[in-house]
């Protein structure tokens, strides 16, 4: 059977869905591109272990007007959260740590912490401790914006330059921060993970760059993922791109957190780089219930346990209506609420530059989207969904 893409590919019939009706994602898709609304997409679907599609749009160098390839390397930012989620569960599997446990046993950095008032106006005591679940599933406390008007918070990380450092300096300056809200009170989505990249550090014993490449990458065939392109891969690294004053698209010189043309931040939060197809291959084994071709990251329960609801989901309201949060993962918990087609339990995430991946357990459906857009307010996310949704026949 031909592999292309990561996975098997097969006839759409064979799985399930209509070759005709996942026709009418290109046109869509080309459309977006055409009109200037996305400087590229690649599109990638995969049902029952099989990709059925696999199409690229538009250009990764629009100056130099260097397509888009099936190889192209995307800059992931917050799709490196779920794959760093795993790191720390299969660190629980090994049995290093219980979820309830503190993260000051293993970062000190986060012992005794403050947090502020509701309003700003003053700095309490924590309550309790802030723990690996409350990092896992982003009601620690930490922030990326604290979507207040005139908190002090905001400022706080603003002056820590967290990104100035390394991971461990990171770390200590979130330490030296209050938190917004007590730990597990109430989800707020913010740098938790970088937190959880410095404790795979320091439970394993190994750089985190190192333990991602080690114990995930390579056992799963990731060979273009990582926190920088290899030299000989600059080629295929896309450019990403924003909306200028006029509307048309534009190159960002200073990408955020990169530490060089073809590096980024060691960050759990947002570091890492790859392809389309390896990314595939991510998802694919979270929906074998963390395995792939023989390659066993997580056990099944634990899988399970990973992308279950762990927040209420009027924590996450009214910006991700029918959703609550796993460990890493947002997960669906009505879909009606979510206004588009799904499954109950589908678990799914994106990043800044607008990439984006779904997993529908009870379809045995994955969907990966790749563009790089900073500051998208379009729905063609949404658009690339439904337009998958609507070609299963069975």
């Amino acid at each position: 059977m031909e592999i292309y893409g990561g996975l098997p590919r097969a006839v759409p019939e064979d799985v399930g869905i209509s070759t005709s009706r996942l026709a009418r994602i290109a046109p869509v898709m080309q459309n977006y591109v055409d009109n200037g609304k996305i400087p590229c997409a690649l599109t990638m679907i995969a049902r029952r272990g099989k990709l059925v599609h696999f199409e690229k749009f538009g250009m990764q160098d629009i100056v130099a007007a260097k397509p888009i390839q099936f190889d192209t390397i995307f800059r992931l930012y917050s799709m490196t959260k779920p794959i760093t989620s795993i790191a720390v569960m299969m660190l629980y599997e090994e049995g290093h740590f219980q979820l309830t446990t503190p993260i000051s046993e293993f970062v000190p950095y986060f012992k005794d912490m403050k947090v502020y008032t509701e309003d700003g106006s003053a700095i309490v005591d924590a309550e309790r401790e802030v723990t690996i679940k409350h990092l896992l599933a982003h009601t620690a406390g930490l922030i990326y914006e604290s979507d207040r008007d005139n908190h002090p918070i905001d400022q706080r990380y603003e002056d820590a330059d967290l990104y100035g450092g390394d991971l461990a300096s990171m770390i200590q300056k979130l330490g030296d921060i209050p938190l917004l809200h007590q730990p597990g009170d109430a989800w707020h989505y913010g740098m938790s993970t970088d937190i959880l990249g410095y404790l795979v550090e320091m439970v394993s014993g190994m750089p985190f760059a190192t333990f991602l490449r080690t114990r995930i990458f390579d056992p799963l065939g990731m060979h273009d993922t990582g926190f920088s392109v290899k030299v000989e891969n600059a080629d295929r690294y896309s450019k990403v791109y924003e909306f200028a004053e006029n509307g048309n698209l534009q190159q960002i010189e200073k990408v955020h957190a990169a530490t060089g043309p073809l590096s980024f931040f060691h960050s759990g939060g947002g570091g890492l780089q790859s392809t389309a197809a390896d990314y595939l291959r991510f998802c694919q084994m979270v929906l074998n219930g963390g395995e792939l071709d023989g390659v066993r990251l997580l056990g099944r329960k634990t899988t399970e346990l990973v992308t279950m609801s762990h927040v209420p989901p009027d924590w996450l309201a009214p910006k991700r209506t029918g959703t609550s949060f796993g460990l890493g993962f947002s997960v669906v918990t009505n879909v009606a609420d979510t206004h588009t087609i799904g499954s109950l339990g589908t678990c799914s995430w994106g990043g800044m530059a607008s990439t984006t991946f779904w997993i529908d357990p009870v379809e045995a459906l994955i969907g990966v989207f790749m563009t790089q857009l900073v500051g998208a307010d379009s729905p063609f996310q949404a658009q690339f969904r439904t337009l998958t949704y609507q070609a299963l026949t069975e």
